[in-house]
């Protein structure tokens, strides 16, 4: 809560009006331009509560145009409207003009560099001149850039830098003599005594923005004035967004542009809207830094643009907070620190909005503006504006400068005596111990004030004024000077400070003692008394506790220099020490000057620091454990939006704006949390901790007033200061101390933990308030047995029993949250359910308390078993509180509303009759069409009936009404089942059988439509009758046409549809119905009686129907008798055939041999027919793989063989797969050849591998002559027969002997090959066993291509001749080569006539014809 003192400017001369006003950034100093009827005009300076500046008074016979104060330093840019520029500085006085030839105009453009070394100045005559300023503020004497636009300028901005600058390139320049890169070194003190390096960031890297008209240039370090953009209207204001790199330009006609820069200075236009309101130059433009517009132009509202969002709304006054109707406003200003707009209204008022930034459960932020009570001024407003301190604001008015301080209101309390500002020089008074209180006019500003119980002090920053209580009034009884920033009293002491010392004064001003601090130790600051303590705080963090029990005030302790113990200590924000004197709360601001999130805890005996951190909201200390020690209740305020502090969500389940917490500070236990709960929402903030009561200042809003006029005491005016209960003392406010102090202890020991103890600390207690508070407390710490004895002791058996009967429940929550409704906790309760994910209970818990939304809502969420239930329970819960037509919603959506809304509205029949035609249900239809039968209204009934598709209904009230025509109609077009049998029912009592046997049969009602055919010897009828009817019907009437003797076969037929197949082949049999025994047999099968089936098989036989006799053989197990008649009848067999003759290896019927021997009869039977591979299958089933294999070999599928050669893994098996590859074309076929050595070598029969490989190098010389691959394969079959040696005898000797002579030749002839030796080809011609192993033909040839190779022809040709005679019809051209031959011919001048031969053809039959004719 606070208040604004309104302090008017000591102006020199009041007969001047005010029309500028500017503030310093930095310092507290406000220029103001005046201007004079007849003398011209001024410049002032006042410091913050208004007072001249003497020696900065600047004078003129013209008027001042525009203010423009140095970022930095004290030094104020002046514009006159003769276009006189000067340069006046704070405190001396001085003033520095401009050169009288610059400007000629009216000065419209002042603007300094964002560091101050570069002054923009502009006129209405379009001349620009920019100004270098050095650093001790004086101005260069001729300007650095001058440029004549010939049109008016109306404002100049600077565009920030892009990123830093080459610190390297810049430092180059500079020692190079470059004075602008040494101006970019601009170094200055920073706040922490080290220097900081500021960027060269307005000139030579930045480019300026200039307005004219309706034009935008841009000028740049290098002079050059390029023009940006143009507009359709003058231009009023313009900014730039850093941020997102946007010029936006507002204006005369209020139209808004924004255009994007590019690093070229290209401005390219992104968006142009037209903003509401009235324009012109008296429009009052504000851009904030996060985007937001906003406009005062004259009316009864201020428009705001989010310019981000694209969002626009408007604020208006409140006539309720003391604001007229019809009131304009004309100004605004917005405070950024604070988040606070200001306005200025035509009738002296100043509107104060405070943004608040909301954000929603999802996440979304809203802004919303709060309207505060205004300050008050003399005239009309036409100028706001911010000071460098946010609490400082500058009004201009047509007949004042007023400058509004702000102040938050002072508040005491003492000894239940409580004081609250109301206004700049009004308090509230509060005695609670006579429960009176007081408003109290003083003469003065209270800037302090403090309380006892016999005087109240109050301190206006200048002076200290005593007052005491008289009656009903106040009384001074004394008044001195004091400067004091700081102020306490106790007793008949006040305490104030001065430079390095505490006053102690008597209450005229006397002083009685000093407190004195050293130099190291710092000024007192800070003063705070608790009971008979004073605690002090000094500009260096020292602090120190004095005992004021006896005459004179002795320090405790030692003085302790906090920044030793706390990080970044910044300076004390607030000192307070607890009752004993021996503990002290420690707020601080941080060295970045933002207040901390911690509350600190000094512990004076052990020397000791803790603190509790509201960020992560857990206690972290580092006390010493100690047997002896107090304990004390600490009391923290927390405000989230005030100072920054969050609570972790971890810690504190719900989160509020402000929260009131508080702890327990002890040395064996240290810092304890013992209470958060919310501010209560209508009270404004906490004023002290008295046990057992908070103490709370009442919001009646933000008091924001002027001073009024003196007045005398006022007696009586709202109470600002209300108590409210702790937690644990809630029903104890009135008990004597023992009690308190019991509770107390109480409260301690459920803070740690410790029922036992706390239990025993009110055991002799015998309020009834108290054993319910520690039930209270029970379901907060979940001891329920505790909770039990507090109940008994309360006498509360209803809630003993409801919690003896939620013990069933198995969370402890549950159990918990019972407690906590039978004590009233609802919240807790709600809160237990939650927790323990017990919704159901949750559900019945809101219904209990008559919280049906909230019902509603958990059961469509998260009960969702019971949502019908719930709907029905509010639905019953409407009907009783009278709300029927909700009701009758929630009925339809507990879907009872078919027979709950009759019930409902039965007594309002046209009401029922109206809800049942609007519902168009088919239930409610029919319930109505009974409902009017009851009354007799037929024809209405049957209307309902109709609409509700109720057929019955309408068949029967016609048969009723004697229309049985009209009846019959309705079951023959519906087919509904019940009209057509309450019909036939109708027909059968009329004798019209022929009616009703139809519509029986349209009912689906077979045997009564069967009893009237029988009755009446309707036997064409009654067939089709029982084939449409159950199997019993159908024996019934197979009975009745076999007793009757005719229609046997329908008889047949009925028993066969029956299921009774033998009673059925009996008849059949007896009257020979030869083709109902065909029908019947189709449905026979396994389960069917062997012998019916034996019976039917001979039928079948008899008849010649052999493939029907084998299924019936087989189905009745005679697999012999089956394949037997297959083979007398030569019958295929098929492979289902086949599947159907094999018996399973658990059938009981055959054994295991009996079961191979049907199936080897199978496969003969199969082989028989040609059917290999359904033969192998049944001889590889009986086990037979031999005759499996031979089967296998008939089919001829290699593929197969192979497979199951592989698979079968048998010796013989191995062999015949082998013997039957070698019958395939393996010479052309690598994977045959393969297959054959393996299986040979896995079957062992190394004597017919070894024959293989003999007829593999046969291969190799008659079709490749290629005697070392047959020399291979030749020496392969020698190693298997000698393998095979032992194993068959001399029989392999002989076969080893005589392939080791074909060898021995082939190996002979392989080497006079590779020596080209005739003699050793000369020596194989010689044996007699060469030709198995090497052909004849081949070794003459060799020779006849040797001699030819080296010309010897005649040899060559005597070789022929022996070939020739040897072999007669020998083809030469299979031995010698083409060329050898020619050669040949050619050289003996003989021509050999012979054939081609392909390379199948056999060489001996081939035959070569001598040419007799020989050419020469």
């Amino acid at each position: 809560m606070a208040v604004y003192f309104d302090h008017r400017v000591e102006a020199p001369d009041s007969s001047g009006a005010a029309v500028l006003i500017s503030w310093h950034s930095s310092v507290c100093v406000l220029a103001v331009g005046s201007v004079y009827a007849s003398t011209g005009g001024c410049v002032d300076l006042y410091l913050q509560q208004g007072e001249h500046v003497e020696l900065c008074h600047v004078e003129r016979g013209f008027s001042p145009s525009l203010l423009q104060w140095h970022p930095t330093k004290a030094l104020l840019a002046v514009g006159w409207e003769t276009g006189e520029t000067m340069l006046l500085s704070h405190p001396s006085g001085e003033h520095t003009p401009l050169p009288n030839n610059t400007h000629t105009a009216c000065i419209t453009v002042l603007e300094w560099s964002s560091n101050g070394n570069r002054l923009v100045t502009g006129d209405q005559a379009g001349v620009m001149a920019v100004w270098r300023v050095d650093a001790r503020g004086k101005l260069q004497a001729s300007p650095l850039i001058k440029h004549d636009y010939s049109k008016p300028l109306t404002c100049c901005i600077f565009r920030p830098p892009p990123p830093a600058e080459d610190v390297a390139m810049l430092a180059h320049a500079a020692v190079s003599g470059d004075e602008s890169a040494l101006d970019m070194f601009n170094w200055k003190k920073s706040n922490k005594g080290g220097f900081a390096w500021d960027h060269r960031k307005d000139w030579h890297s930045t480019s300026v923005q200039l307005m004219v008209r309706g034009s935008v240039y841009s000028v740049d370090e290098q002079v050059r004035s390029v023009p940006l953009l143009s507009v359709e209207s003058a231009v009023q204001k313009m900014w730039y967004s850093k941020r997102r790199a946007v010029l936006a330009v507002v204006t005369d006609s209020l139209l808004l542009s924004h255009f994007s820069l590019g690093p070229e200075g290209i401005a390219q236009e992104i968006s142009k809207v037209k903003l509401s309101g009235r324009g012109g130059q008296h429009a009052d433009i504000v851009w904030t830094e996060n985007g937001l517009l906003i406009t005062a132009s004259g009316e009864q509202h201020i428009r705001l643009w989010d310019v981000e969002l694209d969002d626009h709304y408007a604020l208006t006054l409140d006539e309720s907070l003391g604001f007229e109707k019809g009131e304009l406003l004309n100004c605004v200003s917005f405070c950024t620190s604070k988040q606070v707009l200001a306005a200025g209204t035509s009738r002296g008022r100043v509107a104060l909005w405070h943004m608040v930034t909301v954000s929603d459960q999802k996440g979304d932020t809203k802004i919303h503006w709060k309207l505060q009570t205004p300050a008050e001024v003399e005239g009309n407003i036409s100028e706001l504006q911010w000071g460098s301190s946010s609490h400082l604001l500058a009004v201009c008015s047509s007949s004042c400068v007023v400058i509004l301080s702000e102040h938050v209101m002072c508040s005491h309390y003492t000894q239940q005596m409580a004081a609250v500002q109301l206004t700049p020089t009004q308090l509230s008074l509060a005695n609670f111990n006579t429960n009176t209180h007081i408003t109290f006019h003083t003469d003065t500003h209270i800037r302090a004030v403090q309380v006892t119980k016999d005087m109240v002090t109050v301190w206006n920053g200048k002076y200290i004024t005593v007052y005491e209580p008289s009656g009903q009034t106040l009384h001074s009884t004394g008044s001195f000077q004091c400067e004091s920033p700081a102020l306490a009293v106790h007793e008949e002491n006040i305490y104030t400070v001065e430079p390095n010392r505490v006053q102690i004064r008597t209450p005229q001003g006397t002083v009685k003692q000093l407190l004195v601090f050293s130099e190291a130790e710092g000024n007192p600051t800070l003063l705070s008394v608790c009971g008979s303590y004073l605690a002090v705080g000094t500009d260096t963090c020292h602090i120190r506790v004095f005992d004021l029990t006896c005459r004179e005030a002795k320090a405790m302790g030692v003085m302790k220099n906090l920044s030793e113990l706390i990080p970044d200590l910044g300076a004390l924000r607030s000192v307070k020490c607890n009752a004993s004197g021996n503990q002290l709360s420690i707020l601080i601001t941080q060295v970045n000057g933002r207040p901390d999130n911690k509350v600190y805890f000094y512990d004076i005996e052990l020397d000791t620091l803790s603190y509790f951190n509201f960020f992560t909201g857990r206690p972290e200390s580092s006390l010493a454990q100690s047997e002896d020690s107090q304990r004390c209740l600490c009391l923290c305020w927390c405000g989230l939006t005030g100072t920054e502090i969050k609570i972790n969500r971890r810690s504190l389940r719900k989160i509020e704006d402000v929260l009131v917490v508080t702890f327990f500070v002890t040395q064996e236990h240290g810092l304890l949390l013992q209470d958060s709960q919310p501010k209560p929402a209508m009270l404004l903030s906490l004023l002290t901790l008295d046990i057992p009561y908070y103490y709370y200042i009442c919001k009646g809003g933000d008091q924001v007033v002027s001073t009024p006029s003196a007045a005398p005491q006022v007696p009586s005016s709202p109470q600002m200061v209300v108590r409210r209960a702790l937690r644990d003392f809630v029903g104890l406010e009135s008990c004597e101390k023992q009690t308190r102090d019991a509770m107390l202890n109480f409260s301690f020991y459920l803070t740690i933990g410790d029922m036992d103890e706390a239990f025993k600390a009110i055991k002799l207690i015998k309020s009834e308030a108290v054993w319910e508070n520690m039930a209270r407390m029970c379901v907060k710490s979940r001891r329920l047995d505790v909770a039990r004895v507090c109940l008994g002791n309360m006498g509360n058996a209803r809630a003993a029993r409801a919690l003896r009967d939620a013990e069933k429940e198995p969370e402890v929550e549950a159990q918990v949250a019972v407690l906590a409704t039978q004590l009233g906790m609802l919240e807790d309760a709600e809160r237990l359910y939650k927790s323990c994910g017990r919704f159901d209970l949750l559900n019945k818990f809101y219904q209990a308390a008559g919280q049906w939304q909230q019902a509603v809502e958990t059961a469509e969420t998260h009960d969702r078993i019971h949502l019908r239930t719930t709907y029905y329970s509010y639905a019953k819960h409407l009907e009783a509180m009278g709300d029927k037509n909700l009701a009758l919603v929630y009925f339809e959506k507990s879907d009872t509303h078919r027979f709950e809304v009759q019930r409902m509205l039965m007594e309002d029949n046209l009401s029922l009759e109206i809800y049942i035609n609007k519902m168009k249900d088919e239930d409610l239809y029919k319930w109505w069409g009974h409902y009017l039968e009851s009354q007799s209204d037929m024809e209405a009934a049957l209307h309902y009936y109709d609409l509700a598709q109720d057929y019955l209904s309408q068949v029967r009230v016609r048969c009723y009404l004697g229309n049985i025509q009209k009846a019959s109609e309705i079951a023959n077009e519906t087919g509904n089942r019940a009209a057509s049998y309450h019909v036939a029912r109708q027909y059968e009592g009329q004798d019209e059988i022929s009616q009703s046997v139809h519509f029986y049969t349209r009912a689906q009602a077979y045997n009564n439509a069967i009893r009237l055919c029988k009755e009446n010897n309707l036997d064409e009828q009654l067939m089709n009758l029982a084939l449409l009817s159950n199997p019993e019907d159908m024996m019934d009437t197979a009975m009745y046409y076999e007793e009757k003797g005719t229609h046997m076969d329908r008889a047949v037929m009925l028993y066969h549809k029956a299921g009774h197949v033998s009673k059925a082949l009996e008849l059949a049999f007896a009257t020979e119905q030869f083709g109902a025994l065909q029908l019947i047999a189709e449905d026979l099968n396994e389960n069917s009686d062997p012998a019916l089936l034996a019976r039917c098989s001979d039928f079948f036989i008899k008849h010649a129907q052999y493939q029907k006799a084998v299924e019936l053989l087989v189905a009745a197990k005679k697999y012999h008798e089956a394949l037997q008649l297959c083979l007398d009848q030569s019958l295929s067999i098929t492979e289902d055939l086949a599947e159907s003759l094999t018996v399973s290896k658990d059938s009981s019927h055959l054994s295991e041999a009996g079961r191979k021997e049907l199936l080897e009869k199978i496969a003969d039977c199969c082989m028989r027919q040609g059917n290999y591979h359904l033969a192998t299958k049944k001889y590889t089933q009986a086990g037979n793989k031999i005759k499996a294999m031979r089967a296998l070999l008939k089919s001829g599928d290699t593929e197969k063989i192979v497979f199951f050669a592989g698979v079968s893994r048998q010796k013989e098996i191995y062999v015949m797969a082998a013997n039957y590859l070698q019958s395939l074309d393996w010479r052309n076929d690598a994977e045959i050849m393969k297959n054959i050595i393996g299986f040979y070598t896995k079957g062992r029969a190394l004597d017919l591998l070894a024959g293989f490989y003999e007829a593999c190098a046969e291969v190799e010389i008659d079709d490749y002559q290629n005697y070392e691959k047959a020399y291979g394969a030749l020496t392969e079959a020698c190693k298997c027969l000698t393998k095979a040696k032992g194993r068959s005898g001399d029989e392999a000797d002989s076969k080893l002997l005589i392939l080791t002579q074909r060898f021995g030749l082939v190996k002979r002839f392989i080497q006079a090959r590779r020596i080209q030796s005739v003699r050793v080809c000369e020596s194989l011609l010689e044996e007699k066993d060469l030709d198995p192993a090497v052909r004849v033909g081949d070794v003459y040839g060799f020779l006849v291509e040797h001699y030819c190779h080296h010309g010897n022809f005649q040899q060559a040709w005597t070789k022929i001749e022996e070939l020739r005679s040897t072999r007669p019809n020998i083809n030469l051209s299979l031995y010698v080569s083409q060329t050898s031959l020619e050669a040949l011919q050619n050289a003996a001048g003989v021509r050999l006539v012979y054939r081609e031969t392909n390379t199948h053809a056999a060489e001996d039959d081939e035959e070569v014809e001598e040419d007799e004719n020989i050419n020469h």
